[in-house]
């Protein structure tokens, strides 16, 4: 008798969040936006780009700007919508016919729950790629510059088809000309040969156009078809802009290096996978190295070659993992599949007897440690990255936990708690999680401490807030910012008079 009403209670809860979690995912993710667009906007247009690469720039940093601010949004749209029903005395409503704190949380916690898995979707397929896009658009960009090379007694390209420049000392620190001589086929009807003493060459600030200033020289002009006349000009100061020097942006077409922030955690996976079998290989390589020198210093032969040891191949990942693969066989068509190579050892191949033994090298043993080392410092960077990909989306779930207490505690805090509430949660959360993947990466905590100290300390406190919140009797009475001063003053101790 109680499950449709229960059910109605459930979408009505849900649709009061959505216009919030709406309106605060749009309006940070413009607010970020614009502080990218401020903080790039002047280097980009001054590289004389056009406006559809510009704008591409920008929609690549949407991806990541989200999956920071979705996190945030959750939190505003939960702080919003049940401090607004407990103070329009909605909440107290529920309670009085029977419906508990626990019961009335269930549904938003079920949405956030949502929610925390499409951010892990966005986090592991869309933001690897746009970082992957937008990292190659930016080196592309960056090579935009006149970068063309001038070499002395050498008639240099400049233009192609069109500039040519030759001098016979070019000072590369000063970027000063000595007996300079340009051959200019610009224009179809005229030819025009200009020689200088010296010169300067510069950049225009947009670095798009080359400038140069010639000193004590004459220019030689021809028109075609016109062979009785030839003109000369004789100047002490001249000055040329050449426009578009080398200056095309080469767009890359297929970059395969991925640093971790453009891997999906499968491929992360696989790596971590890697720099295991590496380790595993530096450490027996190490022992070996060891051992072969003790038994030469005593006088023993060679050891017995040791069998291959199998490598983990990496294949896993999980049953997250697994579901991706299935999804892609069954969504994507069957590529061909080439044949793998055998290895000694398989299909009746004859492996060699061993090699004659290396001669004695001490301290061999301290590279390998140092290639160990490096293993597990690549493999701890990957974790990190795999588990920060995981925690943020987490953060969904967390922050839908954590707000709902708060919000019930303070229902009169309105805007001012959304927005103190958000921006020290918000600071705390995102300190932690830049200090711990720096300890994280140095090995200092183990990576799933270092993404997930956060998550775990900000879910016990919704937790146990939750717990009490559901004790107590919810009112709309009192609630406001004094009394949450009055709380955070509380755990301060008290000055004796």
């Amino acid at each position: 008798m109680a499950g449709p009403p229960v059910r109605i209670l459930s979408r009505y809860l849900l649709r009061q969040h959505l216009a919030p979690l709406g309106f605060a995912l749009s309006a940070l993710t413009a607010l970020m936006l614009l502080n990218q667009i401020a903080k790039r906007f002047p280097e980009l247009v001054g590289k004389g780009l056009s406006w559809g690469i510009i704008a591409e720039v920008f929609v690549l940093s949407i991806p990541f700007i989200i999956a920071m601010t979705l996190p945030m949004a959750v939190l505003v749209a939960v702080l919003h919508t049940m401090s607004r029903l407990a103070a329009d005395h909605e909440i107290i409503a529920m309670t009085a016919n029977g419906i508990s704190v626990g019961r009335i949380a269930r549904p938003v916690l079920a949405g956030a729950v949502l929610v925390t898995g499409l951010a892990l979707l966005w986090n592991d397929q869309v933001l690897p790629r746009s970082n992957h896009r937008l990292r190659t658009l930016l080196v592309d960009i960056q090579r935009k510059k006149p970068s063309f090379g001038l070499k002395e007694q050498v008639i240099n390209e400049v233009v192609p088809d069109q500039f040519f420049l030759r001098a016979a000392r070019i000072d590369r620190a000063t970027n000063r000309l000595r007996d300079v001589t340009i051959y200019d086929l610009g224009e179809a009807d005229r030819r025009r040969i200009i020689t200088a003493d010296s010169g300067r060459m510069a950049y225009t600030p947009g670095q798009s156009d080359l400038y140069l200033t010639l000193v004590d020289g004459d220019i030689q002009e021809i028109r075609r078809g016109d062979d009785v006349q030839f003109n000369r000009t004789f100047f002490h100061t001249n000055h040329i802009r050449v426009r578009g020097v080398s200056n095309q942006l080469v767009r890359t077409e297929e970059d395969t290096y991925r640093t971790d922030r453009e891997m999906t955690i499968c491929d992360m996976q696989r790596a971590v996978t890697a720099a295991r079998n590496d380790a595993r290989a530096a450490h027996r390589d190490a022992n070996a190295t060891v051992e072969r020198d003790l038994r030469r210093l005593a006088g023993l032969g060679p050891p017995s070659p040791e069998p291959a040891q199998a490598r983990d191949p990496g294949g896993g990942g999980g049953p997250y993992c697994g579901l991706l693969e299935r999804l892609g066989r069954w969504l994507l068509p069957k590529a061909a599949q080439a044949q793998a190579a055998q290895t000694p050892g398989e299909a009746g191949v004859r492996v060699p007897g061993p090699l004659p033994s290396p001669p004695i090298m001490f301290g061999t043993t301290a590279g390998e440690n140092e290639r160990a080392q490096g293993a597990h410092r690549r493999a701890a960077a990957y974790q990190v990255e795999i588990h920060k990909k995981v925690a943020i989306a987490g953060a969904c779930f967390v922050f839908a936990l954590l707000g709902i207490p708060v919000a019930l505690r303070f229902p009169r805090g309105g805007a001012g708690l959304v927005i103190g509430v958000g921006v020290f949660v918000f600071a705390i959360y995102y300190i932690g999680l830049i200090g711990g993947e720096d300890l994280g990466d140095r090995l200092i905590v183990s990576p799933f401490l270092a993404m997930w100290g956060t998550n775990l300390i900000f879910g016990a406190l919704g937790l146990i807030g939750l717990v009490v919140t559901s004790r107590s009797s919810p009112t709309a009475r009192g609630g406001d910012w004094s009394d949450l001063r009055d709380a955070l003053l509380g755990w301060l101790p008290k000055r004796r008079a």
